[in-house]
């Protein structure tokens, strides 16, 4: 197996951490970004911006027939999930592979429900970027993608071709022994930090110092931790404790995206994440206070916006 193609459906936040370099480990006619409407038209015309160089990637649409990927990378937020889903079927041949890096549990089941498990791997990121109307600054060595099978103690042929073409782009990644268990660390740290930067309305530095936000975040994690368990995956206070050393390196200003949606006036994840956690908690007979606190308060916000909007 091996990927020379890829198409990118999300240029985003999460999307520019790897279309730069994509595009230039390549070569032309190799990497492209899938749009339509208003936001090809956008894409085409002003770009991003990303750490002060302006790129205009190829934009493909949805409809093209006869071009299919090797390898597929969605990063798309939950709330264009299911239409990013029927955007890239005529991106899919016989061999392609799905990354859906982004954010919450249950995004690769949903795509796998409409591909198969053949053509989907677990992924997920670990960076914070902020992009605000096509332009963001970030460190793109300072996190990295995860991905691979569920269980990699040996790297299966099509986790090695990812691994190929990630290494010869120059993007740093890492392959988890257990993508189960690094899925839920990754959402039991969203869960806590997005939800209360978002309910409070602060950006991650807070929790450097500031312990009564502290307190509602690690209560957060560990409503997520016993949900977790429950699932038989060992997640619990060691890696809420091992993400007190990530919390304090973030850039002190950076907003989680949630927190950006609700200040722009967008429909945010709450639903995703919170409301996650929630409904799993019911199923499992776990008790989530402290998230149905969150959820409901956001969604207050989220309303409330749409109320000022006239929607």
């Amino acid at each position: 197996m091996e990927i020379k193609k890829v198409t990118l459906i999300g240029l985003g936040a999460m999307g520019s951490f790897f279309a730069p370099r994509l595009a230039a480990g390549l070569g032309p006619g190799a990497f492209r970004v899938l749009a339509q409407g208003e936001r090809k038209e956008r894409l085409m015309k002003q770009g991003v911006t990303l750490n002060g160089v302006n790129y205009k990637f190829p934009v493909i649409e949805p409809s093209l027939q006869g071009e299919e990927a090797d390898l597929v990378i969605m990063a798309v937020k939950d709330t264009g999930l299911d239409q990013a889903i029927q955007d890239i079927g005529n991106q899919i041949g016989p061999d392609t592979q799905i990354l859906c890096v982004m954010n919450g549990i249950e995004s690769e089941e949903k795509v796998a429900a409409a591909y198969g498990w053949e053509h989907v791997l677990y992924s997920y990121m670990r960076i914070s970027i902020v992009m605000d109307k096509g332009i963001a600054n970030f460190n793109p060595d300072g996190g990295s993608v995860h991905f691979g099978e569920k269980q990699n103690t040996t790297l299966s042929p099509r986790v090695l071709a990812v691994k190929e073409v990630f290494d010869s782009c120059g993007i740093p990644y890492e392959i988890d022994a257990d993508m189960l268990k690094g899925l839920w660390f990754k959402f039991m740290c969203n869960v806590g930090e997005n939800m209360t930067c978002a309910l409070l309305g602060i950006p991650f530095g807070v929790f450097r110092t500031n312990e009564d936000a502290n307190f509602i975040r690690r209560a957060a994690m560990r409503e997520v931790a016993a949900i977790a368990q429950k699932k038989g995956i060992n997640i619990g206070e060691a890696e809420i404790e091992r993400q007190e050393k990530t919390i304090v390196k973030l850039p002190f200003e950076n907003k989680p995206s949630t927190l950006q949606d609700l200040e722009r006036g967008k429909k945010t994840e709450v639903a995703m994440f919170s409301g996650t956690v929630i409904r799993l908690g019911e199923e499992l007979g776990v008790d989530t206070p402290v998230n149905r606190v969150l959820y409901h308060g956001i969604r207050v916000k989220e309303t409330e916006n749409e109320r000022r909007n006239g929607k």
